[in-house]
């Protein structure tokens, strides 16, 4: 087994500014990012920096599926620790409107 590079701390700390980046991937149709559209689901980062981000769209026909994950790929780079990115979509549980934080809500005119 291989030595552990980064503590149960630092992996939180680094899986907290993985998700702080995805903020700057913005869904161009909506102009608010995916974290606070709720469709970033999971993350999950091994030690050797292979980071896997589970991640949904508003419909399942969504023509930015190919977009988005090119922008993630692209803020990864931000990430130092970040050896990898792969990023699956998933379609359950389903995403809803509930799932946007309350500052998208407020953006889109949603009460």
């Amino acid at each position: 087994m291989s030595e552990l590079k980064y503590t149960e701390e630092e992996v939180a700390k680094i899986k907290d500014r993985i998700l702080e980046t995805l903020e700057m991937v913005i869904d161009p149709e909506l102009g608010i990012d995916i974290v606070n559209l709720g469709l970033v689901y999971e993350i999950r980062f091994e030690q050797d920096g292979r980071t896997e981000i589970d991640m949904t769209l508003t419909t399942m026909g969504c023509p930015l599926a190919d977009l988005l994950t090119d922008q993630i790929h692209d803020v990864m780079k931000e990430v130092p620790e970040v050896t990898n990115v792969e990023v699956k979509l998933v379609w359950y549980p389903a995403w809803s409107v509930d799932k946007m934080s309350r500052y998208a809500r407020i953006a889109l005119g949603i009460r």
